[in-house]
C-alpha cells in the first residue's frame, strides 16, 4: 500500500474519530451552548469528509445549511432563552438506561444489515458524475416542497423561541 493511501486512510480515520468525540459532546455536555458548539464542530467535521471523498458540493451545502443556518438558528434560540441553565432546570432524567439498551439494540440491528447487505461496487458506478447543474435542477424542481417545509420549520421555531423569550421577560414600562 502505497505511504500516501495510507496517510489519506488514517486522515479520515482522524476526522471520523474528531467527529465521533463532538457527537458525544453534543449529547453529554451539560451546558447547551457548549452542546451547540460540538455540533457545529460535527457538522464542519462531516464537511471535511465531504471534501475527502470528492463531493465538495455536498461540502459546501453541509457548511452553508447546517453549519450556516441551523446551528445559528439554534445558538440564537439558546441566547434568547435567559433561564436555561438555571438552579430549578434539571440537567438530567432517569431514562439514561432506557436510551442506551437503544442504543445498543440499533447499533447491533444496524450491524446485521451492514454485514448482511451486498455492496457491489460496478466500473460504471465509478465512473458515474452527476453535475452540479442536474443536482441544482433536482433541489429546485423534484425537492423545492421538502425544503420549503424544512424553512417553514425553522421559522416557527424561532417565532417559538421569541415568544418562550418574551415571556419570560419582566415587564418594562415606558
Amino acid at each position: 500500500m502505497p505511504i500516501l493511501e495510507m496517510a489519506a486512510k488514517f486522515g479520515t480515520y482522524a476526522v471520523m474519530a474528531v467527529i465521533l468525540i463532538f457527537a458525544l459532546g453534543v449529547v453529554t455536555l451539560r451546558n447547551i451552548f457548549h452542546c451547540a458548539l460540538c455540533l457545529a464542530a460535527a457538522l464542519i467535521g462531516t464537511a471535511v469528509l465531504y471534501v475527502a471523498f470528492r463531493a465538495e458540493y455536498l461540502a459546501a451545502i453541509q457548511i452553508l445549511l447546517y453549519v450556516g443556518a441551523v446551528v445559528t438558528l439554534i445558538i440564537f434560540a439558546i441566547m434568547l432563552t435567559e433561564h436555561l441553565a438555571g438552579k430549578t432546570v434539571r440537567q438530567n432524567n432517569s431514562q439514561s438506561p432506557l436510551a442506551i439498551a437503544g442504543l445498543l439494540g440499533f447499533v447491533a440491528l444496524l450491524t446485521v444489515v451492514i454485514l448482511k447487505t451486498p455492496w457491489p461496487v460496478t466500473q460504471t458506478a465509478l465512473k458515474a458524475k452527476v453535475s452540479v447543474m442536474a443536482l441544482g435542477e433536482a433541489l429546485m424542481g423534484t425537492y423545492v416542497f421538502p425544503f420549503e417545509v424544512i424553512s417553514i420549520i425553522l421559522i416557527a421555531a424561532l417565532i417559538g423561541t421569541v415568544v418562550i423569550a418574551k415571556k419570560d421577560a419582566p415587564e418594562e414600562r415606558l
